[in-house]
């Protein structure tokens, strides 16, 4: 079991919302997080002929020192370039890695279920990409220069540009920062935009990085005393590390302020209670080299700005790089920064994602983030790979840690699961960050019996595509809560022309609806307008029935808290809680029946229904631009309208109700007392008065 929720110190902390990922063997979290569960190595080995056809030259290819493997994302120079609205040629010169960082932009605000361009928050960005290899490409082409002048070809690749093309394409009006600072590059922005969010500057914060290659099936020439695997193999802190391997990928995160995220019940992945960056400075044997002075420092101070004891750490994301220097130094370090805390060993599992997917640079310290959180939120730390023996220069004996090699259910000890996680780059900027599991939260109400579930995409083929997504994504998922599903649907996505609908009552008759788009309760459209105008129709006495509302006084709390108010008016006035008629409550139900049936109730029950479905609309955005109604329902249309305040409508309604009630049959009211046609019509002639 969790622990509750602890409120002190909140205001301090930032929760992760919204991830998306691109990585080795992964097109996304889910994918990635299923890959870490099975302890599976994302590396793919390249045949002579894929290397030959990315042209690598032949030489390199006959070498036996050319390592024909790393990791990968696949179709990394495959963009959906209409979806954001470039053209063709446009989509071509822009680097692969401002193409990636984008797409999963977009993908970390739908997991955060927030529509770009349609929220008041305002949004930051900060991120980061690896070295531009198609700036270069793209400006010695003879092609691009039949097109491109040097300045665009230079705001489509440079790194300069990377944040901003997000802002502007998604319509995002926070802080855009771009963040280089080697590997340690994503996990940086992630800090910075953590402090922009508490400094608020912004409401919410998109962070993380991209390194891509194109073509993507290239190796890499080891050197000895390089940093790179002879083997491509990455096998951090093993007897056997001899260096990394640099892979392809890219994660970003959406961040927002802890409290506003428990307020606005945002699906939370994990909470970050502090971030530290610095810098080694000039004490170190060269430029490249790290440093343990630097590595303590940042880890102390990290621990201090969240406010966590090192003995309440369940596990650490270690850089990891695999190197013979970089391990026991980062070990050597974190044993120092834990000293400060406690005296115990080996109670602190270790390990490193880049044992699964080698080294992705820049967004490295993204893809450590994204598995810590998922660890913390299930419960569950991978394995650490490709460790059989600890480095020599390692006392794991004697420190805290050791290294997890299998995939566990992490331990509880009475206090939240809280990890450390490292992020070190080339040239001397440490980031380190501690988190803690999202907090143990109320449980929603009881949800609709029914919902419906919306679904947009830019083409036809996209929405069957997406349709099937969300049909598999409900079969992976027995636990799925519905209404979450049916409500993100309809206010966490943005809305495309060509729409689906369907209705359901349950898991499986979603399911079956799902699986025949063409029928079942599907509709399909083409919207040509979001704004058509809508007009409220309020029906008059004759219509009610016990029940009516019964189950949106149930499941909708915009519906329950306008039937409460109305009734609490009129109880006093009836002398009855017409909750009681309308829903049968206390009483058997042809006693509420009767009840209902007599105009005194009538009329105030059918105010009160027609106005409390009317407010439910309204807050559901559907806003109309007329209102009409025939007899009690004109007194709804005139309240909404603001003709009548609510006690003036409510006190008029139930005052006509009891006059109607004391006339009897064949009697008229007195503006018609002289018409016999209206004696007739009143005494249930089906003809109008003349």
């Amino acid at each position: 079991m969790k622990p509750p929720l602890d409120q002190t110190g909140m205001a301090n902390r930032v929760a992760i919302i919204g991830m998306a990922c691109r990585l080795p063997g992964a097109a996304n979290v889910e994918e990635f997080w299923a890959n870490l569960q099975r302890g599976v190595e994302s590396m793919t080995t390249f045949s002579d002929d894929d290397l030959l056809a990315s042209g690598v030259d032949p030489e390199l290819v006959r070498s036996p020192h050319y390592v024909k493997s790393r990791g990968i994302i696949g179709g990394a120079d495959e963009f959906d370039a209409s979806f954001f609205g470039f053209t063709p040629r446009d989509a071509e010169l822009l680097d692969p890695q401002h193409r990636i960082f984008l797409e999963c932009a977009w993908h970390a605000l739908e997991d955060g279920g927030y529509v770009p361009g349609h929220t008041e928050a305002r949004i930051a960005v900060y991120g980061g990409t690896g070295t531009n290899w198609h700036l270069s490409n793209a400006s010695r082409h003879p092609d691009v220069k039949k097109f491109a002048s040097p300045a665009s070809v230079v705001t489509s690749n440079d790194k300069d540009y990377l944040t901003t093309r997000v802002s502007y394409k998604l319509d995002l009006t926070g802080p855009s920062v771009n963040v280089q600072c080697a590997c340690s590059t994503s996990l940086v922005a992630t800090i910075m935009g953590m402090n922009s969010l508490l400094s608020y500057q912004c409401d919410l914060v998109l962070a993380g990085g991209a390194t891509i290659e194109i073509p993507e099936r290239q190796g890499y020439l080891y050197q000895e005393g390089g940093m790179e695997s002879p083997d491509g193999h990455c096998r951090p802190f093993d007897a056997n590390a001899n260096g990394t391997v640099f892979s392809r990928g890219a994660g970003v995160v959406l961040l927002k302020r802890l409290e506003e995220a428990i307020r606005d019940r945002d699906h939370i992945y994990a909470v970050i209670l502090g971030g530290a960056v610095n810098n080694d400075g000039g004490l170190k044997v060269g430029f490249t080299a790290p440093s343990v002075n630097g590595q303590v420092e940042v880890g102390v101070e990290a621990l201090e700005c969240a406010g966590a004891s090192a003995d309440t750490i369940a596990f650490v994301e270690g850089h990891g790089t695999a190197t013979p220097v970089g391990d026991p130094i980062e070990v050597a370090s974190l044993t120092r920064v834990f000293r400060n805390y406690t005296d115990r060993t080996q109670f602190c599992a270790l390990g490193s994602v880049k044992g699964n997917i080698g080294h992705t640079d820049v967004a490295s310290g993204a893809a450590g983030l994204i598995k810590t959180a998922l660890a913390l939120k299930l419960g569950k730390l991978p394995a650490s790979l490709n460790f059989e023996s600890p480095n020599p220069q390692i006392d794991f004996l004697n420190s805290p840690f050791f290294v997890n090699t299998t995939c566990r259910d992490l331990p509880r000890n009475g206090t939240p699961l809280r990890a450390l996680m490292n992020s070190f780059g080339v040239g001397g900027t440490n980031a380190c960050v501690v988190l803690e599991e999202p907090p143990a939260l109320a449980a929603d109400a009881a949800g609709r019996a029914g919902n419906v579930l919306l679904l947009s995409a830019k083409t036809e083929a996209a929405l069957d595509a997406l349709t099937a997504a969300v049909k598999a994504h409900v079969e992976r998922h027995t636990d799925l809560d519905l209404n979450d599903l049916a409500y993100t649907s309809q206010v966490g996505r943005k809305s495309f022309n060509h729409r689906r609908y369907v209705s359901f009552t349950g898991r499986a008759d979603l399911l079956a609806r799902l699986g025949n788009p063409a029928g079942g309760g599907m509709n399909h459209a083409i919207a040509v307008a979001d704004d058509r105008p809508v007009v409220f129709a309020f029906p008059g006495q004759g219509n009610q029935f016990v029940g009516m509302g019964a189950e949106l006084y149930r499941s909708e709390q915009v519906f329950r808290n306008a039937v409460d108010e109305c009734a609490e008016l009129l109880a006093p006035i009836v002398g009855v809680d017409v909750r009681d008629v309308m829903f049968a409550r206390g009483m058997p139900g042809e006693n509420a029946a009767r009840l209902l049936n007599q105009t005194y109730i009538t009329q105030p029950a059918l105010f009160v229904t027609s106005y409390a479905m009317a407010k439910l609309w309204m807050s559901w955005g559907i806003q109309p631009v007329a209102m009409i109604g025939h007899s009690v329902g004109e007194y709804v249309a005139a309240c909404l309208a603001g003709v009548f305040s609510l006690p003036d409508a409510v006190t008029a309604v139930a005052r006509r109700g009891q006059l109607i009630q004391r006339c009897p049959a064949g009697r008229c009211l007195p503006c018609w007392c002289r018409r016999p046609s209206s004696r007739r019509f009143l005494a249930g002639d089906s003809r109008s008065p003349r």
